[in-house]
């Protein structure tokens, strides 16, 4: 299938296309960057929800749920779930996966799992080209289910435009908020799982921590309590990130979102050059050859980096 031909089956959002398409993105190959090229100044369109929190709080069902509620409201809905590699394979452990199955079999829904590949941030390399496929192809809202690593979640504030952080009573999410600078990265809070004992002290000490670390916000991060099992509180969820989107727009703060977007995209490109410029200087005999000289004083680390980067350079360009 040729580019031309793939990009406008995705744009007629064909799921074999997307499939292709995304596949093609998770090879890191020259298809895959052309294709996100040609994709990206057509996506700007659909909401991007990340949605992170710590394992056992119920993220995966609370997608499922979130996505039906969605569909109902006849809006598409294009899902990426980000998953921990298989050590062996280097292949996303689909998990609890299963419990999307019902959304996923909508013609209006499209999901992927995405393998971390060890990749810090809860994200994969793919998401942000995997991002700006399902956006092209023209899905309302687009739903990112982070891996769900503590610390590590910082990294969907990059991309997503509302960031909802979904916490749980009984699994000490009050303290782990705090470890994980949660508060920072959340423009709406969930505890799910609201039908346990302990819900309402959650979000009482959720709320009483928020009041704390923001001094005059101009939003207020929404607490909104809900039991995705039972299908309960999604009301409430889907006006908060309606409500969130109206006032990104009203601000202007979509535009600088896209901007940030764009600037990390292109921070990560330059960051993979340069992890291939190494991993390539690895494998020449010119390598051991600096190795000895920068040993022995002859030469500096840093120029000699410099001089790898260089003939990288002139390499790719002279190839050109």
């Amino acid at each position: 299938m040729h580019d031309q031909e793939l990009l406008e089956r995705i744009r007629r959002r064909e799921k074999r296309a997307i499939a292709r398409g995304l596949t093609w993105i998770e090879r890191d190959q020259e298809e895959g960057r052309r294709l996100v090229r040609s994709l990206f100044p057509l996506a700007g369109q659909a909401h991007i929800v990340g949605i992170t929190g710590a394992p056992g709080v119920g993220k995966s069902t609370l997608v499922n749920a979130l996505t039906m509620a969605l569909r109902k409201r006849g809006l598409t809905v294009g899902i990426l779930a980000v998953d921990p590699s298989s050590p062996f394979s280097g292949g996303a452990i689909l998990g609890d996966r299963i419990r999307m199955q019902e959304s996923v079999m909508d013609p209006g829904v499209f999901m992927r799992s995405l393998a971390s590949r060890g990749h810090l941030g809860g994200l994969s390399r793919a998401t942000f080209g995997a991002v700006t496929l399902l956006d092209a192809a023209g899905f309302d809202v687009v739903l990112i289910e982070t891996v769900g690593a503590g610390q590590s979640e910082v990294e969907i504030m990059q991309l997503a435009q509302s960031t909802m952080v979904v916490l749980a009573p009984g699994l000490g999410d009050d303290i782990q908020a705090i470890k994980a600078g949660i508060l920072e990265i959340g423009q709406i809070f969930v505890v799910n799982k609201a039908d346990r004992e302990g819900a309402d002290h959650t979000a009482r000490a959720i709320r009483g921590m928020l009041t704390l670390s923001l001094e005059h916000p101009d939003w207020f991060p929404p607490i909104v309590k809900t039991v995705a099992e039972g299908a309960q509180g999604l009301d409430e969820l889907i006006a908060a990130m309606t409500s969130h989107r109206s006032y990104l727009a009203a601000s202007g703060k979509l535009a600088s979102i896209r901007e940030g977007q764009t600037a990390h995209m292109l921070a990560l490109a330059l960051e993979d050059l340069v992890a291939k410029a190494v991993a390539g200087a690895r494998q020449t005999d010119e390598w051991n050859q600096l190795l000895q000289r920068v040993s022995s004083g002859d030469e500096d680390a840093v120029e000699a980096a410099w001089g790898i980067l260089e003939r990288m350079v002139r390499g790719r360009h002279h190839g050109a």
